[in-house]
């Protein structure tokens, strides 16, 4: 990996991820620490955790910001998360937190690195196709209620059900992601553009560019698993590609 940056791939919902963003954080000693957020997401994770009684509540500003369809989405994408949060006794984006708490208790620069959210869920309804729309749709409707949405995921990724279980309570290993990223790219093929490579480029090239502007600076940066190999190749690729006028 590049000397200046130290990439953490995390579990949104594991208590793995933040031991492992402290041992790094430890060892490699930055400068900055860079998350997958945007100033919306960390406002929300925020918000959430200062009135733990409260829910932010639907509004039209929210709706108007990236549609009915796309604040549809990112409520039932959200309670998906926070059902399985409960499984392993983890808020979902805790380990998001935690990075970011590091930076504000020591003194260093937070880089919010990601795609504004807005954007991302604009883009992805955009392009969606209605083959796409119809199975989502089933998907969300239909899988509470039978097991075949399971045993297809296991027969596409090859996992047993012990492999399908850490999924939700540690990290998953590199294998393990490469297989779950093929299975999203072949089910949903643009929400894995949408959603994983351009978010990527994104991220990639924001990091690169910070760089650039701090060349002395060492960047460790916390990214959901499914991010942090491809995301690893981008930052070479960007660090030749872009230059600074």
């Amino acid at each position: 990996m590049t000397s200046w940056l130290k990439i953490v791939g995390t579990n949104h919902i594991s208590k793995d991820s933040i031991d492992e963003i402290k041992s790094v954080f430890l060892d490699y000693k930055p400068d900055v620490i860079a998350v997958e957020l945007d100033k919306g997401r960390l406002d929300g994770l925020l918000y959430e955790e200062n009135n733990p009684n409260k829910k932010q509540s639907m509004n039209f500003s929210s709706i108007r910001k990236v549609g009915v369809k796309g604040f549809l989405f990112l409520f039932f994408g959200k309670l998906m998360q926070q059902k399985m949060g409960k499984l392993v006794g983890m808020k979902p984006g805790s380990e998001m937190l935690f990075a970011v708490k590091l930076a504000k208790n020591n003194n260093l620069n937070l880089a919010l690195i990601d795609r504004p959210i807005t954007i991302t869920i604009k883009r992805l309804f955009k392009n969606l196709t209605f083959k796409e729309k119809m199975r989502f749709l089933g998907d969300l409707v239909f899988a509470p209620f039978k097991q075949k949405q399971a045993k297809e995921l296991q027969e596409k990724t090859g996992l047993d059900k012990r492999s399908m279980s850490s999924l939700f309570s540690k990290v998953p290993d590199s294998e393990l992601i490469d297989k779950l990223m093929f299975a999203l790219k072949g089910r949903y093929p643009t929400f894995y553009t949408v959603l994983v490579d351009e978010r990527n480029h994104y991220m990639a090239r924001k990091l690169v560019i910070l760089h650039k502007k701090n060349p002395n600076q060492k960047f460790l940066v916390v990214v959901g698993a499914g991010h942090a190999k491809e995301m690893i190749e981008l930052v070479k690729h960007y660090s030749f590609a872009i230059e600074l006028v």
